[in-house]
């Protein structure tokens, strides 16, 4: 019973036939000429076919030859492909943690920072809970302040402001976080200030912006936030009490490595961008 040729005598075949000698492949395979004239021989025995013309002038393809030369092309060219996916190293995951609105902004500006082709691949985590760089629960998080623990470090990125929005400035009411959600700064604040003004809850902030945009009532955001919002309007002036600065953090060893490098200044790029972040005011 006869077995399928190799891919690899394929390829050998192949770069034989193109190159008309033995020596050439050699060279650019690091196969002796001797084992290429053996296993060229053996692919004959294989087939059943004479696939070269042997002489003075070097090894010449045989009509049967040029013909398994067409019919395998495809086989070698995915052979090729696989061979160079694996020679290339997988993109290193880094995991970025950060609040819900600055996951929102990075994922609008994703082209921006990150491409197919780079070395690291970007995974989102749920922020609800601060994961421990520490112990690598997260890569990089994006907070808001300066990471006090020696192992830490930190760049500071913005200074974020707030104000409320609404459909139009007539609005009176205010959504928020219903009681048992994750509490935000700015949704403790309404509580605080409007707490019996409040019209509508919900269990997410992205939820709290839809619903201003239906006139339900008015929202606290970030004001970089807001631009993903063209309806809503700003209706009060900055909220001093809820600004904050704004960190990029990661592990004060691991930010050395490269994948994790690149992640970090292609994040803090689109970070401190006040062209991008209109609502951010830039660290002094």
């Amino acid at each position: 019973m006869k077995h399928a040729p190799s891919l690899d005598d394929l390829e050998l075949f192949a770069l034989v036939g193109q190159a008309g000698g033995l020596a050439p492949v050699s060279r650019q395979r690091g196969v002796s000429v001797p084992t290429l004239s053996r296993r060229m021989r053996a692919l004959e025995g294989q087939l059943g076919w004479q696939l070269f013309e042997r002489g003075p002038q070097g090894y010449r393809l045989t009509a049967r030859g040029r013909a398994l030369l067409d019919e395998t092309e495809g086989l070698r060219a995915e052979a090729w492909r696989v061979r160079q996916l694996a020679a290339e190293p997988a993109p290193v995951e880094v995991r970025i943690t950060a609040g819900s609105w600055t996951s929102a902004y990075l994922a609008a500006q994703l082209p921006r920072f990150w491409q197919v082709q780079a070395g690291w691949r970007p995974s989102f985590l749920e922020a609800s809970a601060r994961l421990d760089i520490a112990r690598r629960g997260a890569d990089i998080g994006i907070r808001n302040q300066r990471p006090q623990q020696s192992w830490l470090a930190g760049r500071r990125t913005a200074r974020i402001s707030y104000a409320e929005y609404a459909l139009r400035d007539s609005v009176q009411g205010y959504v928020a976080l219903r009681e048992g959600a994750v509490e935000t700064p700015s949704s403790a604040w309404v509580r605080a200030q409007h707490g019996e003004d409040i019209t509508v809850t919900a269990s997410t902030p992205r939820m709290l912006a839809d619903l201003a945009c239906t006139g339900a009532g008015r929202v606290v955001l970030p004001r970089f936030a807001a631009l993903l919002f063209p309806v809503l309007q700003q209706v009060s002036p900055e909220i001093g009490a809820l600004a904050h600065e704004e960190w990029l953090v990661s592990h004060h060893e691991a930010r050395h490595d490269p994948p994790l490098r690149a992640a970090l200044d292609s994040l803090a790029a689109v970070l401190t961008d006040p062209d991008l972040r209109r609502g951010l005011v830039a660290p002094d």
